[in-house]
């Protein structure tokens, strides 16, 4: 048997159960949709895996980092054998090994100021569905503003995941009614400090948990770190639910069409 045909075979079998679910209309809707997801860490890994298992069909994934091993805890593709590689790399390889069909575009790149400048062709506009999991406040922003911007993009975000416990309090609402969240905070107080603002609405995943000061560590974890996000204590149980949940609503979205 060839390549092609172990290939064809593969894409056959390995979204049966989810065809038995969705349907086979949905089933086309998931190859046929590009996905763009910026940041493939603590979130944005579960949020890959979770689509390209679904069916979706081409995904794009940019990240500047490499592994380490503080993200062995809760990212997807960190293991102790991959420590020092760039993550885009490692994820991408791993979601060719759940389906050797998918489209897997990776970018190792930051997003920000100068993301254009190093991808002068690259435009939001080509993915039906563009997801946020930067944790870089300013980087954050500019995408927020950027995918606003034009009507055609399906846009979700997620705030912060970090100094959370319990997976049960991770939940959606459109970004101007998140609550108890200290990165949408902080975000909202910057967009109106430099009066610029989201030009359409779009939909968070949160957590309005507060977590007990006992079990929060306090020493070095509120110090910012080489990337200028803010570094704090994180498990995986939430940070799955809150890629999982990103990854939910691109298919529903998809199955209610």
């Amino acid at each position: 048997m060839n390549t092609d045909e172990n290939k064809s075979l593969i894409q056959e079998d390995i979204f049966t159960r989810a065809e038995a679910l969705l349907g086979e209309s949905v089933m086309q809707r998931l190859k046929d949709t590009k996905v763009l997801i910026f940041g493939v860490g603590g979130v944005g890994s579960w949020c890959a895996e979770g689509l390209v298992r679904s069916g979706i069909g081409h995904i794009t994934i940019v990240d500047f980092d490499v592994v380490s091993p503080s993200n062995i805890n809760r990212q997807l593709m960190a293991t102790s054998l991959v420590v020092g590689e760039p993550k885009v790399k490692v994820m991408q390889e791993r979601l060719l090994q759940i389906n050797p069909n998918v489209d897997v575009v990776a970018i190792n790149a930051r997003f920000g100021v100068d993301f254009y400048n190093e991808y002068p062709d690259f435009n939001l506009c080509d993915y039906d569905y563009v997801i946020d999991a930067i944790d870089t406040l300013d980087d954050k922003i500019q995408l927020i503003l950027q995918a606003t911007s034009n009507p055609t993009i399906k846009f979700f975000s997620s705030m912060g995941a970090a100094m959370k416990f319990d997976p049960i309090k991770v939940s959606t609402a459109e970004f101007w009614k998140v609550k108890g969240c200290p990165l949408a905070r902080s975000l909202r107080n910057k967009m109106k400090k430099n009066k610029q603002f989201p030009q359409s609405k779009f939909i968070c995943v949160y957590s309005d948990e507060q977590v007990k000061k006992q079990t929060a560590k306090t020493s070095d974890d509120s110090k910012e770190n080489s990337a200028g996000n803010i570094s704090k204590g994180s498990i995986v149980q939430v940070t799955g639910v809150f890629g999982f949940t990103l990854c939910s609503l691109v298919i529903n979205d998809l199955y209610n069409k």
